[in-house]
């Protein structure tokens, strides 16, 4: 895999950070709005630079969060007004298209 660039990161940190509250994006999202060509890579930057960032924003394809998170991320969505049902937040509703 080619390392990541300082650039990308920007451009992802910069993505997560417009989307907006009451909206989620996908990894994969993200990546095709940075020209990334893995969801993967976004994944490793959410997991190593987004502590300042709205994370709980962004989720899986499935629509269900990390399992190790998802008590926390559901709670914040829900906050927002994310429509969310049986632990899944409904994409068609509430994904933020760039």
């Amino acid at each position: 895999m080619a390392a990541t660039t300082d650039e990308q990161i920007e451009r992802v940190r910069d993505l997560v950070a417009s989307i907006p509250a009451g909206h989620v994006a996908t990894y994969g999202d993200i990546a095709a709005a940075a020209g990334l060509s893995s969801p993967r890579t976004v994944g490793w930057i959410m997991r190593t630079d987004a502590a300042d960032l709205p994370w709980h924003r962004v989720i899986g394809a499935s629509g269900r969060p990390a399992p190790h998170l998802a008590h926390r991320q559901v709670a914040r969505l829900e906050l927002e007004g994310v429509p969310i049902r049986d632990g899944r937040v409904d994409l068609v509703r509430a994904r933020h298209r760039f």
